[in-house]
C-alpha cells in the first residue's frame, strides 16, 4: 500500500516547471495549460505515479489499449510517448523527464513533488459565484481562467512545501522578463502582450540594484521551448519572470511569476485584473512586488517612479502599445506606423509624456538609417523629446532621445553627454543609451570609457547583435584587433546574415592587411552603407574598376531616394581622390548627417586627416582635431 503522500494519492503532482492536475485532466507549465491528448496524458500520469520505476510496455498496453482494441500497439505507444516529450520540451537522446529503458518500457526521472489542491476562487470580476453545474461554468470561463487558477495554486504550494524562498530571493541580483504569452487566442492582440513585456522590463530596469536584460535579447525566446535554466545560463541571470496576458474588451488579466533560474524553483506568483486604463499603474505594482520578493531596497526616487501613472486614458495607452509593436521592428514602414500611433496617443492624452518620448525615439533611427533626410528627422525628434521632459523629467527614454539629437544632429557634445548620463542614471539597464554614449566617448578618443559603456550594454543585452558589434568596435578603437574579430564572429553565430557585423569584420581584416578575407565578408545587397563599404574595400585592395562600379550603383540609388553624402566620400577617399571626397563631406556637413562625426575615427577617412580641410570640418562639428 502506497503512503498517503505518494504521487498516486493526490490530485496535483508537480515536476517543476510542470504540474499534472488529475481533476482538471490537464498538464500546466508555469500555470499555463499545455496541450496534451488523452492517451499521452494517461501515460504521463502512470509514469508520475511511480517516479524512478520502470513502467513496462505491457503495463501500458493493459491500461491504455485493452485486448479487444485493434491498433498497431508499438506505433501507437511510440507516437503517444513522443507527444509527452514534445509537450514537456524533452528529448529521448538527453531526457530530463521521460527515459526509455531498453525495450522494456519507460521511467520518469525528473524530481516529483506532490501538492494539495488550491481552493476554488469564486466571486472575482471574471468568474462570478454561481450554482450552475461545474461543466457549464467551465464552458463559460475565458480560455485563460485555468491558467489563472493554476498560478494561485502554485503560490499556495510554494508556501505549503516551505521552499527556502528567503534564501533564494536574497541571491537574486539579475533577472530577465521573458515575453509574456498572449492567451487571448487572437494573433491581432500580440502587440498587447509584447507591449506589456516591454513595460515590465522598463519598470524593473529602473531599479538600480538589479541588472535587467533588455528587450532585444529576451524576445529571441518568444515561443521557445527551452528549459528556463538553459535560458538563464545563456542570459547569465539569477532569475526569470514569466507569465501571460489575457484581454476581454477593456478588461485585462495579467499573470506573473518569479522563478529562480538555477533550480527552476517558483518563488512568487500572482494574478492581476485591471481595466485597460489602469495598466500603467499595474506594471509598477508588479515591479514593486518582485522587488519586495527579492529583497531589493528601493530608493525614494525609484519607489515614486514605480508608483507613477503615466496616463489614465485607455485609448491613449492602447495606441501607445500598438506603436511600440511597430517600433520594435525598426523597418522604415514600421517606424512610420509607430509615429502615427504615438501621435494618436498624444491626441488622446496631450499630457502622455511617454508617447512624446516614443515619437522622439522613432525619428532617431529614421534619420540615422537614412529613411528620412537629417533635417526631416531632427526637428520633430527634438521637439518631441523636449515636450516629454517638460511633462516628466524622470523619463529615461526622453533623456536618451534628446542626447542622441544633441550629439549627432546638433553636435552639442557637452549637453549631449549630460543627457546621456542622466538617461543611464534613470535606467542603468538600457543598452541603447549606453551604446550611444559609448559612441560619443569614442569620437573624443575616450576609448577605455567607450569599452566600459559598451560592455555594460552587452551585459544588459547579450543577444543584441548591434551591441555585440559595438563591443567589437570599441576593441578595434583600442587596437585589440584579434579580440574584435573574435567578438564579431560570436555575433555572426547568432545571425550569419547580419550585415553590420560583416562590414566591421571586413574593416578589421583590412587593418591586418587581409584583403581577400575582407572582400569575402562583403557582397551586394547591403544597402547604401554596405555598398560604400564594399566600394572602399575594392579601392584600397587595388581593384579601382570594381570600386567605381559600386560608386556608379550608389549614384543610381541616389536618383531614387536619399543617400547620405558621406557614403560617396568614403569611396572617393579609398580611391585617393581627396578633392571629390572633401566635396561630398562638405555636403554632408551642410546636411548635418547624424553619422558624419564618425569620420574623426573611422578607418575610411584616415587618409584625409593630414589635410588642413579635415580639421576645418571637425571645427564645424564642434570637435577637436584628430
Amino acid at each position: 500500500m502506497k503512503p498517503a503522500t505518494s504521487a498516486a494519492s493526490v490530485p496535483v503532482v508537480r515536476f517543476p516547471p510542470f504540474e499534472l492536475d488529475r481533476r482538471a485532466g490537464e498538464v500546466r507549465r508555469s500555470g499555463l495549460r499545455v496541450k496534451l491528448q488523452e492517451k499521452p496524458f494517461q501515460i504521463l500520469e502512470m509514469l508520475l505515479d511511480r517516479p524512478g520505476e520502470v513502467v513496462t510496455r505491457e503495463e501500458l498496453r493493459e491500461r491504455l489499449w485493452p485486448a479487444d482494441t485493434f491498433v498497431d500497439f508499438d506505433a501507437s505507444l511510440n507516437t503517444a510517448v513522443n507527444k509527452v516529450r514534445t509537450a514537456l520540451g524533452d528529448r529521448a537522446e538527453a531526457p530530463r523527464f521521460v527515459e526509455t529503458v531498453g525495450r522494456r518500457g519507460y521511467r520518469f526521472i525528473g524530481p516529483v513533488e506532490t501538492a494539495p489542491v488550491a481552493p476554488t476562487v469564486v466571486g472575482t470580476p471574471w468568474t462570478e459565484a454561481t450554482t450552475e453545474p461545474a461543466a457549464a461554468a467551465t464552458a463559460r470561463r475565458p480560455p485563460w481562467a485555468a491558467a489563472a487558477a493554476a498560478i494561485a495554486a502554485a503560490a499556495l504550494v510554494a508556501g505549503a512545501f516551505g521552499w527556502s524562498r528567503s534564501h533564494a530571493a536574497a541571491s537574486i541580483h539579475s533577472l530577465a522578463v521573458l515575453p509574456l504569452t498572449n492567451l487571448t487566442n487572437d494573433p491581432d492582440q500580440e502587440y498587447f502582450a509584447d507591449g506589456m513585456t516591454d513595460a515590465l522590463i522598463t519598470d524593473l530596469a529602473s531599479i538600480r540594484a538589479l541588472r535587467v536584460i533588455s528587450r532585444q535579447s529576451v524576445m529571441r525566446y518568444k515561443g521557445s521551448r527551452k528549459p528556463l535554466p538553459e535560458i538563464a545560463r545563456e542570459l547569465d541571470v539569477d532569475a526569470v519572470v514569466e507569465g501571460s496576458v489575457a484581454r476581454s474588451g477593456l478588461r485585462v488579466r495579467v499573470i506573473a511569476q518569479l522563478v529562480q533560474a538555477r533550480t527552476d524553483r517558483h518563488l512568487w506568483a500572482r494574478q492581476y485584473e485591471r481595466e485597460l486604463g489602469d495598466l500603467l499603474s499595474l506594471e509598477g505594482e508588479v515591479a514593486r512586488s518582485i522587488a519586495r520578493e527579492i529583497r531589493v531596497a528601493l530608493t525614494p526616487e525609484e519607489r515614486a517612479e514605480l508608483g507613477r501613472v503615466r496616463t489614465t486614458s485607455a485609448e491613449a495607452y492602447e495606441a501607445y502599445l500598438r506603436g511600440r509593436y511597430f517600433w520594435n521592428g525598426r523597418t522604415e514602414e514600421g517606424l512610420q506606423k509607430a509615429v502615427e500611433y504615438f501621435t494618436e496617443a498624444t491626441r488622446k492624452d496631450p499630457r502622455f509624456a511617454l508617447a512624446y518620448a516614443a515619437i522622439a525615439e522613432s525619428y532617431g533611427p529614421m534619420g540615422y538609417l537614412a529613411y528620412l533626410r537629417p533635417a526631416e528627422a531632427r526637428a520633430p525628434m527634438k521637439a518631441a523629446a523636449t515636450r516629454a521632459l517638460e511633462l516628466d523629467e524622470s523619463l529615461a527614454e526622453a533623456h536618451g532621445a534628446l542626447a542622441a539629437c544633441l550629439a549627432f544632429y546638433e553636435w552639442s557634445w557637452a549637453e549631449a553627454e549630460k543627457e546621456s548620463r542622466r538617461a543611464i542614471e534613470l535606467n542603468p539597464s538600457d543598452s541603447t543609451d549606453r551604446l550611444w554614449y559609448g559612441l560619443q566617448l569614442s569620437l573624443f578618443g575616450r576609448f577605455e570609457e567607450e569599452l566600459e559603456q559598451k560592455r555594460r550594454a552587452f551585459e544588459a543585452d547579450p543577444l543584441n547583435l548591434t551591441v555585440g558589434v559595438g563591443v567589437a568596435v570599441a576593441l578595434r578603437d583600442l587596437g585589440r584587433e584579434d579580440e574584435a574579430i573574435r567578438q564579431l564572429h560570436k555575433t555572426l553565430e547568432l545571425n550569419p546574415q547580419f550585415g553590420m557585423a560583416h562590414d566591421h569584420l571586413a574593416m578589421a581584416y583590412l587593418d591586418q592587411g587581409r584583403c581577400p578575407d575582407a572582400l569575402a565578408e562583403l557582397g551586394p545587397g547591403g544597402g547604401a552603407v554596405g555598398q560604400s563599404t564594399l566600394g572602399y574595400v575594392y579601392a584600397v585592395c587595388g581593384r579601382p574598376a570594381e570600386a567605381r562600379r559600386e560608386l556608379a550603383d550608389l549614384e543610381r540609388r541616389a536618383a531614387r531616394r536619399y543617400v547620405p553624402a558621406s557614403r560617396f566620400a568614403e569611396i572617393h577617399a579609398g580611391l585617393g581622390e581627396r578633392d571629390q571626397a572633401f566635396a561630398w563631406l562638405e555636403r554632408a556637413v551642410a546636411d548635418r548627417e547624424p553619422s558624419l562625426p564618425g569620420i574623426r575615427t573611422d578607418r575610411p577617412f584616415a587618409s584625409l586627416r593630414s589635410d588642413p580641410r579635415f580639421a576645418v570640418l571637425l571645427r564645424r562639428m564642434n570637435m577637436p582635431p584628430p
